[in-house]
C-alpha cells in the first residue's frame, strides 16, 4: 500500500472552508426542517433526527481525508453510534431521543472543541472552539430535561445555532486564505 501524499496547509484550508459552507447550508435547512416538525415522534421527525447525525459521520470523513487527523475517528464513532441510539430511543420515546442526543451534543461537542483547539493557528477557529463548549452545555441541558421533555423543537434552535458557527468559521477560512495568497503573512493572522 502506498502512503498517500499530505494536502498542503493551503489546501487543507480550502477544502475545509468548502466543508463549513456545506455544513451551514445543511444545518440551517436541518433546522428550519425539523423546526415544523419536531414536537412529536413521526416518521419525518425521526428521518430527520437520524439523518443529522448521519451527515456528522459524512463530513468527518471528509474532513478526516483532507486534514488526515485522526481524532475524526472518534466524532465518526461517536456520530454513527447517536444515530442508531436515535433510531433505538425514538421507538420509546421524547425523553429517551433527548437523551440520546444530548449524550451526543455533549461528547460530540467535547471532540469538536479539540480538534478546534489543536487547528487555531488555521484560523478561523474561535467559532468552532465556541460551538463545541455550547454543545458540550447545550447536551447537558438536554440530558437534565429530557425528563420533562415534550417537544424536540429546541434540536432545532441547536442545529441552526451550530449551523452559524459553521458559517462564521467559514468565513473566517476564506479571509485567512485571501491574506496569506495576496502577503507573506501566515494563514494563524487571519484568526
Amino acid at each position: 500500500m502506498t502512503a498517500t501524499p499530505a494536502a498542503s496547509p493551503a489546501s487543507t484550508v480550502d477544502r475545509l472552508r468548502r466543508l463549513y459552507f456545506v455544513r451551514f447550508i445543511f444545518a440551517a435547512a436541518w433546522a428550519a426542517t425539523f423546526a415544523g416538525v419536531g414536537s412529536s415522534l413521526d416518521a419525518g421527525a425521526i428521518t430527520l433526527l437520524i439523518l443529522y447525525p448521519a451527515f456528522d459521520v459524512a463530513a468527518a470523513v471528509i474532513d478526516e481525508r483532507s486534514s488526515r487527523n485522526p481524532v475524526l475517528y472518534v466524532n465518526m464513532t461517536l456520530s454513527a453510534a447517536a444515530a442508531i441510539g436515535i433510531a433505538f430511543a425514538s421507538t420509546d420515546d421524547i425523553p429517551a431521543v433527548l437523551r440520546v442526543w444530548g449524550a451526543w451534543a455533549i461528547t460530540a461537542g467535547l471532540v469538536q472543541l479539540f480538534v478546534a483547539i489543536k487547528r487555531r493557528a488555521m484560523g478561523g477557529q474561535w467559532a468552532m472552539i465556541l460551538s463545541g463548549g455550547i454543545s458540550v452545555v447545550a447536551g447537558a441541558s438536554f440530558v437534565i430535561g429530557a425528563s420533562n421533555g415534550t417537544s424536540m423543537k429546541g434540536l432545532a434552535g441547536y442545529a441552526a445555532l451550530g449551523g452559524l458557527f459553521f458559517l462564521i468559521s467559514a468565513v473566517r477560512l476564506l479571509r485567512a486564505s485571501k491574506t496569506a495568497t495576496s502577503t507573506p503573512a501566515t494563514l494563524s493572522q487571519a484568526r
